[in-house]
């Protein structure tokens, strides 16, 4: 039987709160919601993903290399159409056999993990569920989207899934985003989408068979923080059951990763029932039990508190975009030769004298050899050599849109540390946040995040964070 061997969850540091849109709007229509989190300019789904996922495979000491299956779940891919399946499974650091994407509803990420659960056989798999939706200025789906993501590692020994079941009716216009937009809307009539969303819910926890007050934790999808607890109104479940677990009222609406960041809380607590309901909106839902317990490393804690401008900054709607041509141009071709070093810090070791060169080419650094390096791949963890702060106007063209939405940014020399002694250096830039400043000496973590879109694709690679705000 395959069980649950690990959890991994991130959110985004940057926090607002309910307060902020009330001041802007005049009200602050996410109900159960105190703040949320907010991606920065240079996180998106992707990136979140990978966070969770190796804080998965952590939690649960499984090294990449034993991953063979990989399920990601989003309904808000950085594009409508592209496989990004192999761009996370690099970012990862894995090369797994099989690949699933879950989408078109929030039920997605619970429809991953039920996929996984049947397919992984023997081995290792992950399931990740990303999401970061937005909705127009004055409506509730924006004053309620949130961003987070959750990871669940597969394998032999764990938490087990139990009991499963599934339920549907035709209740279309309770979300959904139409082609070409980025933005999610829903009817807007409330009694409606409040009877369709509970019952749906409730039928697919009443085919379970089990004795609903001995649930310690209900990990139900929370498109605001109020719906949850309408949902389980008139079942032998308590209210207190969902609360112990929920992530909704500290990050908003997280999409398809809702249930599974409830089910990440509830393994952190030691929670040994767990109910985990996955709901999409048109309408389906997918109930879990899961017993038992698993690992986890979260990553879920707020640090920054924006006001209403810096927020609309960050989702870039005070931006005017990249400009027009300029900048370092790199062709996409050229971008993925170079792969393995941006998205796994792979260097090389020199054959003649054994010093890491970055990146793994030309005359080694230290003796001037020109033969083959042997791939290295560099720890996460390094010490700063040398770091400038970049303000404002004085980003390379293709760096001044996420510095319009973040502010001015630090580039710095890390020497990163190989894996069986030495170091090398390399240039990355610093995400700092919330007056956070890196200093000469300062040690330093990588993390993935996006670097810039150039030809409508975006690349991604790692960037550094201080090592005491580090996952």
């Amino acid at each position: 039987m395959t069980r649950i061997a690990g959890v991994g969850a991130y959110a985004p540091s940057l926090r607002i709160g309910g307060e902020e849109f009330e001041a802007a709007w005049g009200a602050f229509d996410a109900p159960g919601i105190e703040t949320k989190a907010v991606p920065d300019a240079d996180e998106d789904p992707l990136t979140m993903a990978a966070e969770a996922g190796r804080r998965a495979m952590n939690a649960g000491e499984t090294p990449p290399d034993q991953i063979n299956w990989l399920g990601f779940a989003t309904t808000t891919p950085p594009v409508e159409e592209g496989d990004l399946l192999p761009r996370l499974s690099s970012l990862l650091g894995i090369e797994p056999e099989l690949t699933a994407h879950f989408g078109g509803s929030t039920r997605a990420g619970t429809q991953a993990l039920v996929t996984g659960l049947e397919t992984v056989d023997g081995g290792a798999g992950l399931v990740i569920a990303a999401d970061c939706s937005r909705g127009a200025p004055d409506h509730p789906e924006e004053h309620a989207a949130g961003a987070g993501a959750a990871a669940i590692l597969l394998g032999a020994d764990g938490a087990a899934v139990v009991e499963r079941s599934d339920s549907g009716t035709v209740t279309p216009g309770l979300r959904f985003r139409r082609r070409g937009s980025e933005q999610t809307e829903r009817l807007g009539v409330t009694a409606y989408e409040r009877s369709a969303f509970r019952e749906t819910v409730v039928e697919a926890i009443e085919g379970l068979d089990v004795e609903l007050s001995a649930i310690e934790a209900a990990a139900i999808q929370a498109p605001d923080g109020g719906l949850p607890y309408r949902a389980i109104r008139g079942l032998d479940l308590d209210a207190e059951a969902v609360g112990a677990v929920e992530t909704v009222s500290a990050l908003g609406d997280t999409g398809a990763a809702s249930p599974l960041l409830g089910l990440a809380s509830a393994l952190e607590r030691d929670l040994d029932r767990t109910l985990v309901v996955g709901f999409g909106g048109g309408s389906g839902a997918t109930a879990l039990l899961v017993e038992g317990n698993a690992p986890v490393e979260l990553a879920l804690d707020g640090e920054v508190d924006l006001d209403y401008p810096a927020y609309l900054r960050r989702r870039g709607e005070l931006t005017s975009g990249p400009p027009e041509g300029g900048g370092a141009y790199v062709s996409v071709p050229t971008w993925v030769r170079s792969v393995p070093q941006r998205h796994q810090r792979i260097a090389g070791r020199c054959a003649d004298c054994g010093s890491l060169g970055f990146p793994p080419e030309g005359a080694c650094p230290d003796c001037g050899a020109l033969g083959d390096y042997a791939p290295v791949a560099l720890d996460r963890t390094g010490t700063v050599e040398a770091v400038t702060e970049i303000s404002q106007g004085g980003a390379p063209p293709e760096f001044i849109e996420q510095q319009a939405r973040s502010g001015s940014y630090a580039s710095a020399i890390v020497a990163f540390d190989g894996p069986a002694g030495g170091s090398v250096s390399v240039p990355a830039q610093v995400v700092l946040v919330g007056g956070q400043s890196v200093a000469v000496g300062d040690r330093v973590d990588a993390v993935v995040r996006r670097i810039y879109t150039q030809e409508g694709v975006t690349r991604y690679g790692f960037k550094v964070v201080p090592a005491e705000a580090g996952p």
